[in-house]
């Protein structure tokens, strides 16, 4: 083998090694789900929906993807007690709740009642309480966690 494949070798083998410590074992990926499946999950499990409303443009919503939403106790909390759905109200699709379709502008106007709103948003629905609730902003994971605890006593508080 000559010297230049065989430290190309070596150079990819330490990548491959370094990035398997990076990503703990046991650590899985937030289940993000589109909106027209969630929703239907959502009314069998009778899980509230985390909607994080975001657009491609956003810086924001690019870091609490990378800061809030990539951390093993975040992914967890969320997989368990929420379905979660990414949604980009610029995208040209249609989003269906029970019989009704409407637009991605839409949706939005009626998840947050008409408010206006920046981005990222996250909504939180409650099919069975057919209430939302939303938190505007940015949140770093630590100040997140405690919001989404809020949240599930919310969403299960008769």
């Amino acid at each position: 083998m000559e010297t230049r494949h065989l430290i190309t070798l070596l150079i990819f083998s330490a990548v491959a090694f370094f990035m398997a410590f990076r990503y703990p074992l046991g650590t899985t990926a937030l289940e993000w789900k589109e909106w027209n499946e969630a929703y239907i999950e959502a009314k069998k499990t009778n899980k509230p929906l985390l909607i994080d409303a975001y657009t491609d443009w956003c810086g924001w919503c690019k870091r609490m993807d990378a800061d809030t939403y990539s951390k093993a106790q975040v992914i967890s909390y969320i997989n368990k007690h929420f379905v979660p759905v990414k949604f980009n109200p610029e995208l040209k699709q249609t989003y269906k709740v029970g019989e009704t379709e409407m637009s991605g502008r839409e949706l939005l106007a009626n998840l947050s009642g008409g408010q206006g709103v920046g981005y990222p948003t996250t909504f939180f629905l409650s099919i069975e309480k057919n209430q939302v609730t939303m938190v505007q902003g940015y949140h770093g994971p630590d100040d997140f966690m405690p919001i989404l605890e809020e949240k599930v006593r919310w969403a299960t508080a008769k």
